[in-house]
């Protein structure tokens, strides 16, 4: 294990090598079956995809379910036409982003910072319960840290050697950043406080002749990737324009703190309990988190907290008259992506400031470094000759400090582990949560007699997609009966408790209700004369 000591190419390589391998196991074992069941919101998704895929027509913004950006939808349709309609072909799409980000963020420390503290910010990318949940999630969000790690790599490139090429891709990846997830529109504010500060620090550090022409290659580079940012977004800035209602159907919700009546209060609650998500109290929703446990795990939550207060005492304190740009990368990359948790009445929520993720593992990292480096200041306290990096020379002692460091870090894989697949992906609240009872539903379907018609009651879920409700998305896709109307194949319906009475029934059907109670049964028994069948998480009603 002494290679962990050496700072070779080859090295370095063999580490990397094995954080992805690592971060592919989380992502990719048992895909199929954790998470359980299909949440509604993933569905739609799929639905959306299975319309792509029929009319041939792949949009650049889905207006249904509350409005989504296509790019993962598009990519999701990609998979759907090489795996089938298949809950895991939605979510692998999620996994391999998700892997990819673990290596982007590789890519981004180790450029600003050095190999060790890259190696170990992506680590714990890799088994974090909260990357690894939405990776295996079919939510776009999870495009965010991804597009965002890639973002700041090439921009920081440009920044650091002036070349044009790289602010001309900056300019490529943020213009697409904007067809992955709401939250990005909030993004290119962190571009705007870097390049400010970044002209600063020039000015000040550099000599005049110097100082003109670093000034005007970043002036052109910035104007470049400006430029190149708003021709990608173009076709779905002209969609909005086209459409404003779906710009703002996000942002208009009622869970935004200024549309409450003490919207001041409300901000600094959400404030609170945002900041206080990564190692008090996280997010509540199940199919986000462990309910109420807090976004870190505990010694990652605690190298995070050390790392965080270590470098904003070093920005503070800075004696050279300005900002570190390095510090004002990772602080205003912090606190600009949770700018959608502060704004939002429910906070803390995970899958809202997904994009801070990677910017929280840079601080861990630090932290866990500053830890390390702690233990080998006391251990020279005793040999003040002491080097962690010189394995010829107290090879005992420097193998000690590097069993103790993978220890920890396998130790730590394994608790994230049990997290992810035993705790959470075995509880049958998971299931639940996941609406796999909408999965036993299509199965149902499925199986049944293709000439008998099939009625599915939805009457629970709020925003209205092709006259139902959201809920019903789940069985559509899995049945793909993704048009309102029935499909000649499966001989489908989908009601309304509304146009329940209405609706001319033929004389021999079944009725499922997506949510059963008393009165209901009642009703459906004593009025339309129907049998009751129960089985595990759903009731047939047939006649």
């Amino acid at each position: 294990m002494s290679f962990l000591n050496k700072n070779t190419a080859k090295t370095e390589v063999i580490i990397f090598i094995l954080i992805i391998f690592v971060a592919s196991f989380f992502r990719l074992y048992k895909i199929n079956t954790i998470p359980p069941g299909l949440w509604p919101d993933e569905a739609a998704n799929g639905v959306d995809a299975l319309k792509a895929i029929d009319s041939g027509n792949l949009k650049i913004f889905y207006p249904a379910n509350n409005g989504r950006e296509g790019l993962f939808i598009n990519l999701q349709a990609v998979s759907i036409k090489v795996f089938g309609a298949e809950p895991w072909a939605l979510r692998i799409v999620s996994a391999i982003i998700g892997i990819l980000t673990v290596a982007g963020l590789y890519l981004l420390t180790r450029y600003i910072f050095n190999w060790r503290i890259a190696a170990m910010a992506s680590f714990f990318l890799a088994i974090s319960f909260w990357h690894v949940n939405f990776s295996r999630i079919g939510f776009r969000a999870i495009m965010l840290p991804f597009i965002l790690v890639f973002i700041f790599y090439f921009l920081w490139r440009g920044l650091r050697n002036g070349h044009l090429k790289d602010f001309f891709i900056t300019g490529i990846l943020s213009g697409v950043g904007f067809y992955t997830y709401f939250s990005f529109r909030i993004a290119p504010l962190i571009g705007l406080i870097l390049f400010w500060n970044y002209v600063s620090f020039i000015k000040k550090d550099f000599g005049h002749s110097k100082y003109e022409h670093a000034k005007n290659q970043i002036f052109r580079g910035f104007a470049l990737l400006v430029v190149t940012t708003i021709l990608i977004a173009l076709p779905l800035l002209v969609y909005f324009y086209a459409n404003p209602g779906d710009f703002l159907k996000r942002e208009g919700r009622p869970i935004s703190v200024f549309n409450q009546e003490q919207p001041m209060k409300e901000l600094g609650l959400s404030t609170v309990r945002t900041l206080g998500m990564f190692n008090f109290t996280g997010d509540a929703n199940r199919r986000h988190n462990i309910p109420g446990s807090p976004e870190l795990a505990l010694p990652i939550g605690l190298f995070f907290l050390v790392g965080f207060l270590k470098e904003f005492i070093h920005w503070i304190r800075r004696k050279h008259g300005h900002f570190s740009v390095t510090h004002t990368l990772l602080f205003s990359w912090f606190f600009v992506m949770l700018l959608p948790g502060f704004l939002s009445t429910e906070a803390p929520h995970a899958l809202r400031v997904i994009g801070v993720v990677p910017v929280v593992m840079i601080f861990a990292a630090q932290g866990f470094w500053w830890f390390i480096n702690l233990v080998i200041r006391l251990y020279r306290t005793v040999d003040p000759h002491y080097r962690f990096d010189e394995m010829s020379h107290h090879r005992e002692a420097s193998l000690l400090v590097t069993i103790t460091i993978l220890t920890s870090l396998i130790s730590l894989s394994f608790w994230e582990y049990s997290r992810y697949f035993n705790i959470w992906g075995n509880d049958h609240a998971t299931q639940n949560a996941f609406s796999q009872n909408y999965i036993d539903i299509a199965d149902y379907l499925n199986r049944a007699k293709t000439n008998l018609s099939k009625y599915i009651l939805v009457n629970e879920g709020d925003v209205l997609v092709d006259g139902v409700p959201n809920n019903a998305q789940t069985i559509k896709f899995l049945t793909r009966t993704h048009s309102y109307e029935c499909s000649e194949n499966s001989k489908i319906y989908y009601l309304t408790m509304e146009n329940l009475d209405s609706y001319p029934f033929p004389d021999h059907y079944v009725l499922i209700p997506m949510l059963t109670n008393k009165s209901l049964e009642k009703l459906l028994t004593e009025k339309y004369y129907l049998n009751k069948k129960t089985y595990d998480l759903f009731t047939v009603f047939s006649r």
